[in-house]
């Protein structure tokens, strides 16, 4: 990640570059005979449809009469039994003039509708001809699948979604702190959620993201071309806690009315997965409103395509329409990211959960178990895999983005079982073994920082996104093998420490994007390009995780400053916007209100000054994108498709 352009847009992201073309190598191995059988069908009725239109064409240059008989069955609007026309004999005159006349004009419009049809059919050939194998076999796949679902619900499956008991939920509303200088603060919070809201309300509403200078939608790649209202559905749950009802209501309306994911457009699958489908559990869970869950699960459908890979390792992107997924350009020979594919588990149970398909469940399952037969280079997980080969690619590890939420989940999938998914507690215990074996250092100045591995060679640089695992080492700390538990909660005392350091260094007391530890330099940012701040969550998120575990008041003092930071240089009339460069005091403006910033960073600040029964961490697990989701006690339940409760 080093230009603006491959910058990560949200809380563990990962780089969005806009999609390149993408080339899909040419595979020897013929297609299936199922797969020839469908595809020979698809190009026979082109052909057909094409020789067809030919064959009912009248032949203008003679001006022949479209007199077969057929007009009752062509042109359901004509009675060639009524006056004006006999039946296979001569028009009559006066009226039959007008007859005449009439008819002609619909045999000429029905020439032009075959005639558009004849060139819609040869122009869907002609896509269907340049398309790659890949593609035309994610094709055949997705119209498998949409014919295996309707003879589902044919057979009285799919009609409506299982009953199944709702997981215990406590501490969904209040987390009154008590003290008054706490709720103070706690209040305007409150109100810079509500001044982010009535900005985008106002100015961006159904878009996905905002520009608050501009005072119009907007929206980046990762949701291809479409408005589905990322920020509505990102902002759900921080607007329920905080007991915004009105607002609430006002986002499930226009989810109920018009979130709609029939739509051609390529999306992430990391991205929506993470803000949309957490989002919309997240909603479900804390309000009770059935249609959060409807629309999760109707999403959650349009994904599966991606998974249609030789490996069972997703695309990155896929179209929400045709099924067809792809790799980012950039991405290492159009290798899979480690952060995308590994950071599903989560929403991907509870769909299961909610839904009794075990399709979701063994999907992210089977991502794990190929996972756990790979090499791996000094115990590191590259970031990146061929969906196609299942191997891995270029030999860069990091923790920040591409890698980050990897790691995480791999924790939260222990504790959303209730510590019963003992596989995830041992790969996360064995990865940050080796993380802490070759990433993490000390700097001359004393900071603990994480660096990034990169062919053999550790780059003494740490990025915003990476500021998150103090907190995930924290809440990781009780289980740690070896009685370790007191180290890990040190050792995430001390990222926060070096990430307070980095926001501490800046003239606006906001932290860059990434910042160096060599030359003399410590917790700075050196290049232009990583001086920006873009109302990141990830170090006020390890201050909250940090206060949870330890209730030192340095947390929600390293909090305040950053929240004061926020509303001074960040604000503006239309809401809140990213800063381009933290050391000027004159700052600049991206004129971009992240939808995330809703989601994690005001969320996590209400959380910071609000009392520990507010969504407590023994039954609620947090997902990247701060969504949280209840713990399902599966020692009493066993998931679909899986022969122990995980």
């Amino acid at each position: 990640m080093t230009t603006p352009a491959l910058l990560p847009l949200s809380g563990r992201r990962v780089p969005t570059l806009a999609p390149g073309a993408s080339s899909f190598p040419y595979h020897r191995a013929t297609l299936r005979l199922s797969e020839k059988f469908i595809l020979l069908l698809i190009l026979s009725a082109f052909v057909t449809l094409c020789f067809g239109a030919f064959f009912f064409l009248p032949d203008n240059s003679k001006h022949k009469r479209f007199d077969l008989g057929l007009e009752h069955m062509l042109i359901p609007h004509i009675d060639s039994s009524k006056e004006g026309r006999l039946p296979g004999g001569p028009v009559i005159h006066g009226q039959g003039l007008h007859d005449e006349h009439r008819h002609r004009e619909e045999e000429e419009s029905l020439r032009s509708k075959i005639r558009a049809d004849h060139e819609r059919v040869l122009e869907e050939a002609k896509e269907k001809l340049r398309k790659s194998r890949e593609q035309l076999r994610a094709e055949i796949q997705t119209e498998k699948d949409k014919v295996a679902e309707q003879l589902k619900v044919k057979d009285g499956g799919g009609k409506a979604l299982p009953a199944v008991p709702m997981p215990k939920l406590v501490g969904i509303k209040d987390g009154d702190p008590g003290d008054p200088d706490v709720k103070e603060k706690r209040d305007k919070i409150r109100e810079m959620m509500k001044h982010a809201w009535d900005g985008y309300r106002q100015y961006g509403w159904g878009h996905n993201e905002l520009k608050p200078l501009s005072k119009k939608g907007h929206s980046t790649n990762i949701f291809g071309n479409s408005q589905m209202g990322a920020t509505i559905v990102d902002a759900l749950d921080t607007l329920y806690i905080m007991g915004l009802h009105k607002e609430f209501k006002e986002g499930q309306e226009w989810i109920e009315q018009n979130l709609n994911f029939s739509v051609n457009a390529e999306v992430s699958v990391f991205e929506v997965n993470i803000r949309f489908i957490g989002g919309l559990l997240a909603a479900y869970y804390l309000s009770g409103q059935e249609v959060f869950k409807v629309k999760a699960v109707q999403l959650a459908e349009k994904l599966l395509p991606a998974f249609n890979t030789p490996t069972g390792i997703p695309w990155a992107m896929v179209n929400l329409k045709s099924g067809v997924g792809r790799n980012w350009g950039w991405a290492s020979a159009g290798s899979s990211i480690l952060a995308e594919f590994g950071t599903l588990h989560m929403e991907f149970v509870h769909l299961s959960y909610l839904t009794g398909n075990p399709a979701y469940y063994q999907k992210v399952i089977h991502i794990r178990k190929l996972l756990a037969k790979m090499d791996r280079p000094n115990g590191l997980y590259p970031n990146y895999l061929n969906p196609r080969t299942g191997r891995w690619g270029q030999h860069h590890t990091s923790v920040g983005g591409l890698g980050d939420s990897f790691y995480e989940y791999l924790l939260k999938a222990w504790l959303m079982s209730d510590k019963t998914d003992t596989e995830a507690r041992k790969t996360y215990d064995d990865a940050i073994e080796a993380i802490e074996r070759h990433l993490i250092r000390k700097s001359s100045g004393g900071l603990t920082f994480i660096g990034e591995w990169k062919n053999g060679h550790l780059e003494r640089k740490m990025g915003h996104l990476t500021c998150f695992a103090g907190g995930m080492f924290a809440l990781g700390a009780d289980g740690s093998p070896n009685d370790k538990a007191g180290h890990y909660l040190q050792l995430g005392a001390e990222i926060a420490h070096t990430c307070h350091e980095s926001y501490d260094r800046t003239v606006l007391k906001l932290g860059p994007e990434a910042f160096k530890f060599d030359s003399g330099l410590e917790a700075v940012a050196v290049r232009q390009n990583e001086k920006y701040y873009i109302l990141r969550p990830e170090v006020i998120e390890t201050y909250w995780y940090m206060w949870r575990f330890t209730h030192d008041p340095k947390y929600r003092q390293w909090g305040w400053e950053a929240a004061k930071a926020i509303n001074k240089y960040c604000r503006v009339n239309g809401g809140f916007s990213g800063i381009k460069d933290v050391y000027s005091s004159s700052p600049t403006y991206d004129d971009v209100q992240q939808s995330f910033f809703l989601a994690e960073t005001l969320k996590y600040l209400y959380l910071l000054f609000s009392s520990d029964d507010l969504l407590p961490l023994d039954n609620w697990v947090f997902n990247t994108e701060a969504h949280p989701l209840p713990v399902l006690h599966l020692g009493n339940i066993t998931l679909p498709g899986s022969n122990t409760a995980q």
